[in-house]
């Protein structure tokens, strides 16, 4: 089929494609108005949260208000500050193809820069001596809290201005195969994104990759191309590239790069593999780092911490009981009170984990049986220590060693692993983290045997989640739903 049929029979939108021809420039002045709207909203109200702020705080620990005229100046000059880094940032001219929770977290980041800013202006001009250290810290509670507010209620009223056609959508234009673009093209409507056009990927002149010279004298597919591109006025243009194509692609960037758009490239052989990528600058080379160490240093040190803390203090609480279950198995069947299996940890290092018997074996080797439900070999004491997850705690002392961590993928036996390590690659992913006493997997009822290659796989994909989205709230998270949450004690048996 050539490019132009193809052109006609793949426009999109509702009825008659010729409707995009032109911009729309009404429902884009809609969105400027709305997102100055936002700005100037988000403005007072991180001023009034200032000022509110240093008003409580006085009133509270001083049991008096605050000099009127100073903090007036500065709440003002607060929000003065988070507005400039707001645009100097284009966190609002972004809104549109931003996620919510980046546009949120960026509203921290210009809390913190301004105040950072702020902290220094008073310092540089000698006019902090009187200003209340703790007025400081409540202003910049507060106004996070304000920012954070502002900003998610104006990026759903965003959002639903788009979905409803009161503001005009960011326009793109696809050029790729069918099956492509059409996945992709869903993607970004998720997100109030609209495709106005899309088309195959052009061939070439010549067969070969042409250079600058050539490249700039597209042929009559490109070219059509770009003439319809310039009738349509896109925001942005993607070219779907599989490997194949990617000798051409260079050409073809070139081409469009007449256009005032934006032109992006999506490897779609490797979706996967450059959805956490990023641009890196590596000493004097740049290059597109495709994957990363899931823990930074700073991130590393916060989280032992919090092991070294929660591992001591429940050592220390639990003493009692420790010493209460200890009784009970000796009492119940003979053999050890503890168990140490050999289980796979961090860079798939084989470490031994601690654990209470529950079992009349200790099965340590290559022939290794899971636990099944009503298991003859789980004493009586046994299958209460189980299904209530006591039989864990003594790895509280892997966690002081350094060998696990409170929250992490659940550690598995070395054979255990082996059976499933080349039907799931990715599995030894896992253990580019410590494992943990509970994790996002447990926490989400996944737990118990593993007896077919979906509830492994399950596994898997609950762990590599939680190692691609670490951050210390999710630990704490995924702590408190340990304890709490019925979903965590599932299939425990």
């Amino acid at each position: 089929m050539s490019l132009d049929s193809v052109a006609e029979t793949r426009s999109l939108g509702s009825g008659n494609s010729s409707t995009w021809n032109v911009a729309q420039p009404a429902t884009r002045g809609r969105l400027s108005a709305l997102l100055v709207k936002l700005g100037a909203l988000e403005f007072f109200a991180v001023a009034v949260s200032a000022y509110l702020a240093s008003l409580l705080y006085h009133f509270t620990v001083w049991q008096e208000g605050p000099l009127v005229v100073r903090y007036v100046a500065a709440a003002s000059t607060i929000a003065t500050l988070v507005l400039l880094v707001s645009i100097a940032c284009r966190h609002f001219a972004s809104v549109q193809i931003q996620p919510r929770h980046k546009f949120l977290w960026n509203g921290i980041g210009a809390v913190l820069l301004a105040f950072s800013l702020f902290l220094s202006l008073i310092f540089l001009l000698k006019i902090g001596g009187d200003y209340s250290r703790g007025a400081f810290v409540f202003q910049c509670v507060a106004v996070g809290a304000a920012v954070l507010s502002v900003r998610a209620v104006g990026f759903s009223k965003v959002h639903s201005a788009i979905a409803s056609g009161e503001i005009e959508a960011r326009r793109v234009v696809m050029i790729g195969g069918l099956h492509d673009t059409s996945q992709f093209i869903s993607r970004l409507k998720s997100v109030g994104i609209r495709t106005i056009w899309s088309c195959e990927f052009p061939e070439q002149a010549t067969g070969g990759v042409q250079d600058s010279s050539t490249a700039m004298s597209p042929n009559g597919g490109v070219r059509n191309v770009i003439a319809r591109c310039r009738e349509l006025h896109p925001d942005d243009i993607f070219i779907m590239a599989k490997h194949q194509d990617l000798p051409a692609v260079s050409w073809l960037t070139k081409c469009l790069s007449v256009l005032p758009a934006g032109v992006h490239i999506v490897l779609v052989d490797a979706p996967d593999l450059l959805a956490t990528s990023e641009i890196a600058e590596f000493g004097n080379v740049t290059s597109i780092q495709v994957a990363h160490p899931p823990l930074k240093p700073l991130d590393r040190f916060l989280k032992r911490g919090f092991d070294l803390i929660v591992a001591t203090l429940g050592l220390l609480i639990l003493s009692p009981l420790l010493v209460i279950v200890s009784v009970a198995i000796k009492l119940d069947s003979p053999g050890p009170v503890f168990f140490l299996q050999r289980r796979h940890g961090y860079n798939n290092q084989a470490i031994r984990v601690l654990k209470f018997r529950t079992m009349t074996i200790t099965e340590d080797g290559e022939t290794f049986t899971q636990a099944v439900r009503n298991d003859p070999r789980v004493t009586n004491i046994g299958r209460i220590l189980r299904r209530s997850s006591i039989d864990e705690l003594p790895q509280l002392i892997n966690v002081l060693w350094g060998d696990m961590s409170i929250v992490g993928p659940r550690p598995h036996a070395t054979a255990h692993n082996r059976m499933f390590e080349t039907l799931i690659p990715p599995l030894s992913r896992r253990h580019n983290v410590k494992p943990g006493i509970t994790g996002w997997a447990q926490v989400n009822g996944s737990r118990g045997e593993t007896d077919t290659l979906e509830k492994m796989q399950r596994r898997v994909e609950l762990d590599l989640h939680y190692i691609d989205n670490w951050s210390f709230l999710l630990d704490c998270k995924i702590v408190v739903l340990t304890v709490f949450s019925r979903r965590a004690f599932m299939n425990a048996y």
